[in-house]
């Protein structure tokens, strides 16, 4: 049983080899002919060749500023050095993907006119979309970072495309983090503006107060009250007199003094460092803004083309073109041998 198997893979492979042998001809003559064609309509006359220019970056572990540089207990995640995880990679990716960076590199390039489409054509925007996409990827790469790759006809195009966008990235996050950010701070503002402003008018009613001469209840009344007992007790009525007067005004407005000082001195102690607090971070995240981004490696312009590849589409199509034509011309052989057989 075996040996007949073998035989038998045998004659296979004999007739396979005598086939292609007895047609080999019309065989070569067509692989050649592909090979020519292939290598012709591959030419840069036929095909623009596309030169490819990439930026990798990794994103950065932090979003707000305040949170990273001025809260003390925000800890090692929100460190503005270290590089960002998946997370982040996905969020960049999306950002890369918005509408806000690719409208913005259409219209600063005009590649509605760099593509070669009408504009008065039948769907331009989709035709426009569908180059971009072609032309322009990103990609998370097994090293958790960011590939930017630009395609164009112009290799310097393609670098300062792939450049822009990468310039973009912070711009977009940027833009979106300050429309929140900004609202934030506005609230607080407020809060923080009303508590100054109610801290201001405590300090207003204790300075008239002490143009009254009531500076301090508890210190200025065990003073007083220890010259009035000395003014009795030396029968001095003018000292009296004069005592008297100061301990009525103390009276009358020692309890508002201590209310007030107490009350200002609870807000400095435990409301005006959080409000304050809370105020110097909306600000920075409302004002200033940060990378969210390490460039790796910027683009620059190729020297070389990077598409089409000439010789793989002249190896595919000679491969492709030689086992069509072998299929035909087994099909029409066998077709014959039946024909005649019947």
């Amino acid at each position: 049983m075996s040996s007949n198997s073998d035989s038998s893979n045998s004659f296979d492979a004999s007739g396979l080899v005598a086939f292609l042998y007895v047609w080999r001809k019309p065989l070569i003559i067509v692989s050649v002919a592909a090979a020519i064609l292939s290598a012709v309509f591959s030419a840069p006359f036929f095909i623009k060749p596309k030169y490819e220019s990439r930026v990798i970056l990794f994103p950065g572990s932090t979003s707000s500023i305040s949170k990273a540089v001025l809260n003390e207990s925000a800890g090692i995640k929100n460190d503005i050095l270290e590089f960002g995880e998946e997370e982040q990679v996905d969020q960049l990716l999306q950002i890369l993907n918005s509408d806000d960076i690719k409208f913005r590199i259409i219209s600063k390039y005009n590649l509605m006119s760099h593509y070669d489409i009408d504009a008065d054509g039948s769907y331009p925007i989709t035709k426009l979309n569908k180059e971009y996409d072609d032309n322009i990827s990103f990609r998370r790469t097994e090293f958790m970072s960011i590939e930017i790759k630009v395609l164009d006809i112009d290799p310097d195009t393609a670098a300062m495309i792939a450049n822009d966008i990468s310039n973009l990235l912070d711009t977009a996050k940027n833009r979106m983090q300050k429309d929140i950010a900004v609202k934030a701070f506005e609230i607080v503002k407020t809060e923080y503006d009303g508590l100054t402003t109610y801290i201001a008018s405590i300090k207003d009613s204790l300075k008239r107060l002490g143009m009254l001469g009531v500076h301090d209840y508890k210190s200025q009344s065990e003073v007083l009250n220890r010259q009035y007992a000395e003014a009795l007790a030396k029968d001095n009525q003018s000292a009296i007199k004069t005592l008297t007067e100061k301990l009525d005004i103390l009276a009358k407005y020692g309890s508002t003094q201590m209310s007030l000082a107490y009350n200002l001195e609870n807000i400095y102690e435990e409301v005006f460092p959080i409000i304050k607090r809370k105020y110097d971070e909306a600000k920075v995240d409302a004002t200033e803004t940060l990378p969210h981004k390490f460039v790796v490696n910027r683009a620059y312009p190729a020297e070389k083309k990077s598409y089409p590849i000439r010789w793989l589409i002249v190896l595919i199509s000679t491969l492709s073109a030689f086992m069509l034509a072998a299929l035909v011309i087994l099909i029409r052989d066998n077709v014959g041998r039946l024909t005649r057989q019947a």
